[in-house]
């Protein structure tokens, strides 16, 4: 018989002291009190993240059948870097775009782009290397740079500048020890899209301090109105670039976890890196196989997202709900979102010291059952503005948006 001090029964497990600097609130506390209240019977409006398929919207067929079609080849592994026909139309959506001098072997398929952000900052980063990241940012990107050991550094894309990086800001932030430059364009959860004058500028500062470039293009066909989307690897001469893309959100198929990410610039200077990456890659054997088999056709066929997103189309149409909607309300405004699936808005001064952005989506929760991000997890210094995607239809919007400012009213 086992005996068992009870001081040793009692004792909390601790739990890794790297988890201190990370949050991922859209899937955090209001995420799980949703679930709760779902469960007690209520319909919740979950407008916290950009999942197409929730909204209705289908993966392409052809990529459905090519997965389909290929399943009997999907049952090994395959080379830790992804199956080469994934690969090499990878390689072929980099020279449509005009970055020529890429093969197959600087591109790697992974479990959605998320786990190939965690690999290049694992295979990049030492102990208290400073990586520079928007503010707001994807969360992800601070969590995998803590994670990682690095230490994160928010540049400001503030909203009187229309949510465009401050570049002043930036130059000044830049240390001895920062190894990377993240942009992500079109921006989560913004919707900004950056112009080519304001990219030559990020990549030169790269460029004149050796940074590594770490470019999330996973919106990049998702561009509205006179918004012109950049590859940045066609501006990166003089370092390494990384982009980073995938079928998530372009292709609508978020569930089949398949993202690329292509090394690109001075590839010289990159051979220690892809090799540690590629180290990394095969630790975790390979990635989704039937989801890799969808990726020629996606990036070969017919591109549906174009439609979606010209007048007309239903993610625009949605977008131009949001933007009706808050034309009418009283107590919330918002830069207009140029790209992506996502509109950042801010809450009126009026409501400044009564209601912050994490009490109003916890209210907005409670009472009105819709769920929202708030601002503030994005790694934002201010806490008026909520993010929620544009994915429904605009009815839902339209209604989503009475729910609001119905609540808002309480205490305006």
């Amino acid at each position: 018989m086992v005996l068992y001090d009870r001081a040793m029964i009692e004792q909390v497990i601790q739990t890794s002291k790297t988890l201190a600097e990370v949050k991922y609130e859209i899937r955090g506390q209001l995420a799980h009190r949703a679930g709760e209240l779902e469960k007690q019977g209520y319909e919740i409006l979950s407008l916290n993240i950009g999942n197409p398929g929730l909204f209705g919207f289908r993966t392409p067929e052809t990529m459905r059948l090519a997965m389909i079609e290929n399943l009997g080849r999907a049952e090994p592994y395959s080379h830790q870097k992804g199956i080469f026909p994934a690969r090499e139309a990878v390689v072929m959506q980099q020279q449509d775009r005009g970055v020529m001098d890429v093969t197959a072997e600087e591109v790697f398929i992974g479990n959605g782009v998320s786990e190939l952000i965690d690999l290049s900052l694992r295979a990049l980063l030492n102990p208290g290397d400073e990586v520079l990241i928007p503010s707001p940012d994807y969360p992800l990107w601070s969590a995998a740079v803590a994670l990682n050991g690095g230490v994160v550094r928010h540049y400001p894309c503030p909203p009187e500048k229309s949510f465009v990086p401050d570049l002043a800001a930036l130059e000044a932030m830049v240390t001895p020890r920062t190894r990377a430059l993240v942009i992500i364009n079109p921006n989560n959860p913004t919707g900004a899209v950056y112009d080519r004058v304001t990219l030559e500028q990020m990549v030169a500062l790269a460029e004149q301090h050796n940074l590594v470039v770490l470019s999330d293009e996973i919106y990049d066909q998702m561009v509205y109105d006179d918004a012109e989307f950049i590859p940045l690897a066609t501006l990166v001469r003089n370092t390494v670039c990384l982009t980073y893309s995938g079928l998530s959100k372009v292709y609508r198929a978020c569930g089949y976890r398949v993202g690329w990410c292509v090394f690109t610039g001075e590839l010289e200077k990159a051979a220690s890196l892809k090799h540690a990456m590629e180290l990394l890659a095969a630790l975790r054997l390979c990635s989704n196989v039937p989801g890799q088999w969808a990726v020629q056709t996606a990036l070969g066929g017919f591109h549906s997202i174009a439609a979606l997103v010209a007048p007309g189309g239903r993610l625009f149409q949605s977008r131009q709900a949001v933007a009706d909607a808050l034309g009418q309300s009283r107590y919330l405004s918002m830069i207009m979102p140029r790209g992506a699936m996502y509109a950042f808005i801010r809450l009126d001064d009026a409501l400044a010291g009564r209601l912050d952005d994490r009490a109003f989506a916890l209210e907005l929760l409670e009472s009105k059952h819709v769920l929202v991000a708030p601002g503030s997890s994005f790694n934002t210094p201010y806490s008026d503005h909520f993010r929620i995607t544009t994915l429904p239809d605009p009815d839902v919007i339209k209604d989503v948006f009475s729910r609001i400012d119905t609540l808002l009213a309480q205490h305006a």
